[in-house]
């Protein structure tokens, strides 16, 4: 039986950020008329200075974190994931990335999260276009412990980041108090028999799929590879070593996004048979989170499937 996390984790970020600008003044949110939907608004009303509505100019959005970036502040910036990969690439690479400045984006709604929003606002291809960026660090977060954990290290980091989140309740997956190392895979399940590789909403697809595979006497290692970028190298190749099949589970598309990353290492590196669970050529729609995820194949049974084609 799955467990949800109490508080949505659009109010977990603004609850820590919040906490994050009382300690330091410097740390600032900026938002593309989307005030309420990390209930930021809320947090303009404590901190009016470190709370900007920019309005509905998401490239001007970046243009004006990098400046501040430059002029001293720690700007967060939050936007969909749609509008903040494919409307601001121009500006992720020439204001963040090729100046290298220190902003974090704040992307959510990822991929079939944005459910009702539908297929202009659902976002399959944003970590692939943000990987390719020279500097970019690309975290999809897992659960509310994760996201606690990260902004509080992020406001420390220096760099660019582009951190993909869901808003609402996320599975928990992670007690209170666990710390995360970007770049480093978290290891959730160990068997010999074959390997998920997930992050975000699809960890909790792995580790049911799991469940069900130890049914059929089959034993998964479970990753969650929650950078996409630095991915952990070192425990693809370790776990492909020790289990000789791998199959990758991502709300995103399979192309450029967490299944390319790992067949990118695995073909230089051990080559290993790979199959790839996510999004395949196709566009989003409007619907609930359950339909979507069957329409698409992301539930756990696909990743079952795809597991047992292995053997």
């Amino acid at each position: 039986m799955r467990v949800y996390d109490e508080i949505e984790m659009r109010k977990i970020y603004a609850n820590t950020l919040q906490k994050m600008m009382q300690n330091n003044p410097l740390v600032v949110q900026l938002e593309a008329d989307l005030m309420s939907c990390l209930t930021m608004d809320k947090v303009q009303q404590q901190r009016p200075n470190q709370v900007i509505n920019c309005g509905i100019m998401e490239a001007n959005m970046v243009g004006m974190a990098a400046g501040l970036s430059l002029a001293g502040h720690i700007p967060f910036l939050h936007t969909f994931t749609a509008f903040a990969s494919r409307r601001c690439l121009d500006q992720l690479f020439m204001a963040l990335d090729y100046q290298q400045t220190n902003v974090k984006v704040i992307a959510s709604d990822a991929g079939v999260t944005a459910v009702h929003n539908g297929g202009t606002h659902m976002s399959f291809e944003d970590m692939g276009i943000v990987r390719g960026l020279a500097h970019a660090n690309v975290i999809e977060v897992t659960d509310g412990t994760m996201m606690e954990n990260l902004v509080k290290q992020l406001v420390e980091l220096n760099g660019f980041y582009w951190v993909r989140t869901i808003r609402k309740n996320a599975v928990k997956i992670y007690d209170e108090g666990e710390q995360f190392t970007i770049g480093k895979a978290k290891v959730l399940r160990e068997g010999k028999d074959i390997t998920l590789i997930a992050n975000g909403i699809m960890v909790a697809e792995a580790l049911e799929a799991a469940d069900r595979l130890q049914q059929q006497g089959i034993e998964a290692s479970v990753l969650d590879m929650f950078t996409l970028k630095p991915l952990d190298q070192q425990a693809v190749i370790d776990f492909a070593k020790l289990t000789k099949r791998v199959v990758t589970c991502e709300n995103h598309s399979i192309q450029n996004g967490l299944g390319s990353a790992v067949a990118e290492v695995l073909s230089e590196n051990i080559p290993t048979p790979l199959r790839r669970v996510g999004i395949k050529q196709r566009y989003g729609q409007v619907g609930t989170l359950d339909f979507l995820m069957k329409e698409y194949e992301l539930t756990a049974e696909d990743i079952v499937k795809q597991a047992l084609s292995l053997f």
